[in-house]
């Protein structure tokens, strides 16, 4: 016995020693799972609802080439979810979006139980489209800029210097707010190539105000120099162009990679940089600006509706560059905008909006000192009118007006007045502006208010309704009447009325 376990433990010690002879390479190699197999294996996993087993089953091959990687970032998505772990889950779920950016995938019923955690509504908020007041308000006043551009443009009275700057200035501004009202709603995402669209833009605001101002202020003529003023565009824009011309992928990923890493306007050195730069643009013209106002204030040949037109266009381009001051402050130091991001765009839609009721009510005041009666004069200064034809058609013109009464005359134009004359239209224009100082229609409108007036002064008993004298004197509806008595009384019809006192019995 004793000599069947001495052979026994040689035997082993023998084996031994042979084994630790032989190569690796001759080593019996027993087959392993394939990546394919270990994908089914994990996909097995998640479908039995086994995510503890299954996370760890994709980590193992996640590595692996051949695997579909976008495919393994949802799963593991959805199974840190189904755990509740909303941090992982969050992290998969930005992870597969950098990779394939379909934000319906937030969606996904799996993502129930963690739905209202602060994590998932955080990225939510982040990618996914959304609707918000602010976003509709700024998107509304957009659509108004570009209308009002429209408008401006087809205005053929108005000078065509004045004209076309006003109107760029409106369209930058209109554009900017198109372009805040996009990012806010997380769509510049579904259209890359909105990426910096209005950043082109951003040297503009004070050289078109700037030539606006001296254009309706001091009839300025452009020179070849003044194109000087446009050089930090063109520089600028020869920077960004590369990367305007990127294609929607690569902007997309530009993107998505600074909303990642939760970069906003004040985390990005580019963005940081173009500020400043503009904020300087902007305090530089808004002195000319100021010095121009100032001067022009102080003449006296303009009209009180001109005064007014500027005064508040000044006063709201200089509360934006005090609102886009505290703004680029806030970008350069990285600290958060906060309500003056939103009070700085704000501004810029009340120019807007402002523009666009100016546009509709009075648009001479964006003529500046070409609506000015010098300037009227001016335009007829080579008229065949002589002075005594001029004469004799004024006497004509207050006899129509005084006995015949034609204002009256609901369709009553400058047309119609000229065939009575029997001159021409240029003639009866020029007549009008140089006897009485004011257009055909101011001239209308101060005698049919003051006819109005004379009617509700005898009418003592106050039988008569509004609208009736409104279309006695040649209105054809109320609210264009009381507009424009308003402005001559600084009273409505009715407040007018009111004045009027019952006889003494």
């Amino acid at each position: 016995m004793k000599h069947l376990k001495f052979l026994f433990l040689l035997f082993l010690l023998f084996s031994s020693i042979i084994y630790s002879k032989i190569p690796e390479d001759n080593l019996v190699s027993y087959p392993t799972l394939s990546s394919k197999d270990l994908i089914i294996n994990a996909d097995k996993l998640y479908h039995g609802q086994k995510f503890s087993e299954a996370i760890k089953a994709y980590e193992q091959i996640q590595d692996v080439e051949e695997i579909d990687e976008i495919n393994v970032l949802k799963k593991m998505a959805l199974s840190h979810a189904a755990l509740n772990d909303a941090n992982k889950s969050v992290d998969y779920l930005e992870k597969y979006l950098m990779m394939d950016f379909k934000t319906s995938f937030m969606e996904h019923e799996g993502f129930l139980a963690i739905k209202n955690s602060p994590q998932f509504k955080n990225i939510v908020d982040k990618y996914a489209p959304k609707v918000s007041i602010w976003s509709f308000f700024y998107f509304y006043v957009a659509l108004i800029g570009f209308f009002v551009v429209a408008v401006l443009n087809f205005n053929k009275k108005m000078d065509f210097g004045a004209k076309l700057l006003i109107s760029g200035f409106v369209f930058i501004h209109s554009f900017f707010i198109l372009h805040i009202s996009i990012n806010i709603t997380n769509f510049h995402f579904q259209f890359p190539h909105s990426y910096l669209m209005s950043t082109s833009f951003s040297f503009l605001y004070g050289p078109l105000l700037y030539f606006y101002f001296k254009r309706i202020t001091q009839e300025y003529k452009f020179k070849k120099s003044d194109a000087l003023h446009l050089i930090p565009t063109i520089l600028f824009l020869a920077y960004i162009i590369p990367v305007y011309s990127l294609p929607e992928a690569e902007k997309l990923q530009l993107m998505l990679q600074r909303a990642n890493k939760g970069l906003n306007p004040s985390g990005f050195n580019l963005v940081a940089i173009i500020v400043s730069l503009k904020l300087i643009s902007l305090l530089v013209y808004g002195y000319f600006i100021r010095n121009l106002y100032f001067k022009s204030k102080k003449a006296k040949e303009l009209s009180k509706e001109n005064r007014v037109w500027q005064k508040n266009i000044y006063s709201i381009h200089f509360l934006y560059i005090l609102s886009y001051a505290i703004y680029g402050v806030l970008i350069v130091n990285h600290l958060s905008s906060g309500i003056v991001y939103h009070s700085q765009v704000v501004l810029m839609a009340s120019m807007v909006l402002y523009v666009g009721y100016s546009a509709n009510v009075q648009p001479t005041v964006f003529n500046g000192v070409y609506s000015n009666v010098n300037r009227l004069l001016f335009k007829y200064e080579k008229s065949g009118l002589t002075e005594s034809l001029s004469g004799e058609l004024k006497e004509s013109l207050i006899n129509l007006f005084d006995i015949g009464k034609i204002y009256r005359e609901n369709d009553i134009n400058l047309d119609i007045l000229s065939k009575k004359l029997n001159t021409s239209r240029h003639n009866t224009s020029q007549v009008i502006n140089e006897h009485f100082n004011m257009s055909f229609h101011e001239l209308i409108n101060r005698y049919r208010i003051q006819d109005a007036k004379n009617i509700m002064d005898r009418d003592h008993n106050k039988n008569l309704n509004i609208i009736d004298i409104a279309y006695e004197v040649g209105y054809n509806n109320k609210v264009t009447f009381n507009k424009a008595f308003k402005k001559d009384t600084l009273q409505t019809p009715s407040e007018y009325q009111k004045t009027i006192f019952l006889p003494q019995v």
